[in-house]
């Protein structure tokens, strides 16, 4: 086994999303994902906790990435502006990853548990900026709605940027679908 080449995390996660497309994420085990990473099951359970935490390990970089972004804002920026920054920070995360993004959301929308986590996790973001938001003091259920809102652009402009034939990057998506969103808000 290669367990002394390097990036064992990333191949790792590049093997189970092979064999998830292959074979389909239910049938796909622990072992058979070490195995095509050249990998010990030891190894695997060294960087994720289970087979279905290799779709969400960036979960928590997203969030904190996110809530600094929005922390870091201008006092003086309106809550959707202060989200702006957040959503922008996002939008370089994946600068490079919209390959890896599209099989992800491919097997995670095939499988109602998976569909179930991704719903928890952008919930989580939402709670986290709306907790930022009020920290930053904007009073209730104003941070709130502006989290939701956030979310809402930031859903639009993955689901955006993961589809076929597309091209743009996530960046421009995102101020797109922030324009979008603010011209509903203005009854445009």
């Amino acid at each position: 086994m290669g367990r002394w080449e390097p990036d064992a995390r990333g191949r790792l996660a590049k093997a189970a999303l092979e064999l998830y497309g292959e074979r389909g994420y239910e049938q796909t085990t622990v072992a058979e994902i070490a195995k095509r990473a050249g990998l010990t099951e030891r190894t695997f359970f060294r960087h994720y906790a289970d087979k279905r935490e290799v779709l969400f390990a960036g979960s928590g970089e997203l969030e904190d990435l996110f809530v600094r972004a929005v922390a870091g804002a201008p006092e003086s920026a309106a809550p959707l502006d202060a989200l702006a920054l957040g959503l922008y920070a996002a939008a370089e995360m994946f600068a490079d990853r919209r390959d890896f993004a599209r099989r992800r959301h491919a097997v995670i929308t095939g499988n109602a548990e998976l569909m179930e986590r991704e719903l928890i996790k952008l919930a989580s973001l939402s709670a986290a900026l709306a907790g930022t938001l009020r920290h930053r003091g904007v009073p209730e259920p104003t941070a709130s709605l502006a989290a939701e809102a956030g979310v809402a652009v930031f859903k639009v402009a993955f689901d955006r940027w993961i589809a076929a034939g597309e091209e743009r990057p996530m960046a421009e998506l995102t101020r797109e679908s922030l324009a979008e969103l603010k011209a509903v808000v203005s009854g445009g």
